[in-house]
């Protein structure tokens, strides 16, 4: 019999949070909001690492992904945990979505169903390109450079003429084991954020606006950004809406992160499908709707 209906899928390091920790307090609470929606629908829930060896994925119906958020540093574990479990359980998200959006060539698939993405070069591993070529070719006096499977701004390194020879040598380097990416440096980050949409069941129910820190354009918290409620738009969430309907399936949940471009249209800066931090302590309701949705959805079985 199996013991679960859903598992909350998380990190080992977070499976026994510290509470006195911020970023762990802050994990804790999101998963908590989820927690209780899922209770109050009569589903016994359960938070496991996915790299939990001694847990037996058997006794559970599903998972979905929450605080996954070591997954790019052990990706083929990750990878070979997901297909091993996802023959006896249902994945929110869909194993195949998350095998598509983990690797951000996936920008590249959205630009042709006329989402509006900044250009993007990806550079392949082992591949001989120069960041130098790169931003000629393109005409861009600064840009983006990161790797195409990443989270936390790990990588990630804005360049100009004045530090772009250090970076060939930082990019020669990781070219040995992972192909990269390069985007023109959108100004608009440092003066209007970037903002975050949440979408759950295809419509966006909050957002929030995230700020880097003063002398940096990382936005992330890691990285001392700070996070703001937003009221979002009704453009913002057209967007939004059509980035996630763009997919190939339609995904229980999303975030679809935006910065404004030179001409003032959004653009998007990455969807994520995996294991994207939804903000459900600047809006509870969203939790509540996310669990409803997961509810339905196993109901559907």
């Amino acid at each position: 019999m199996e013991d679960y209906d859903i598992i909350i899928l998380t990190d080992e390091r977070y499976e026994v949070p510290d509470e006195t920790n911020w970023y762990q307090a802050n994990i804790l609470c999101e998963e908590r909001f989820l927690m209780a929606g899922l209770e109050a629908r009569g589903l016994r829930t359960k938070r496991v690492a996915w790299s939990n060896v001694e847990f037996d994925w058997k006794q559970a119906r599903s998972a979905v992904f929450r605080s996954t958020w070591d997954y790019f540093e052990r990706f083929a574990e990750f990878s070979a945990w997901m297909e091993r479990v996802a023959g006896g359980m249902r994945l929110f998200n869909a194993p195949e979505l998350v095998r598509w959006n983990v690797d951000k060539h996936y920008l590249r698939d959205l630009a042709g169903r006329a989402v509006n993405v900044p250009s993007t070069q990806f550079i392949e591993r082992g591949e001989k390109t120069t960041l130098r070529e790169v931003m000629e070719a393109n005409g861009w006096a600064e840009a983006i450079l990161k790797p195409v499977v990443s989270g936390a701004a790990r990588h990630t390194y804005r360049l100009n003429v004045a530090n772009i020879d250090v970076h060939e040598t930082v990019l020669r380097e990781l070219l040995r084991e992972e192909s990269m990416m390069v985007q023109p440096f959108l100004g608009n980050v440092l003066t209007q954020g970037e903002l975050s949409l949440m979408v759950i069941g295809g419509r966006c129910t909050h957002a929030v606006r995230k700020i880097a820190k003063q002398g940096d354009f990382r936005v992330q918290d890691d990285h001392g950004g700070t996070v703001h409620p937003h009221m979002p738009t009704a453009d913002e969430i057209n967007f939004a809406e059509r980035a996630v309907a763009a997919c190939p399936q339609m995904p229980l949940y999303a975030r679809v992160d935006a910065v404004r471009d030179d001409s003032g249209a959004l653009s998007l800066m990455e969807l994520e499908l995996v294991e994207p931090e939804l903000f459900f302590r600047f809006h509870p309701p969203a939790a509540d709707a996310l669990a409803a949705a997961i509810a339905e959805s196993l109901c559907a079985l």
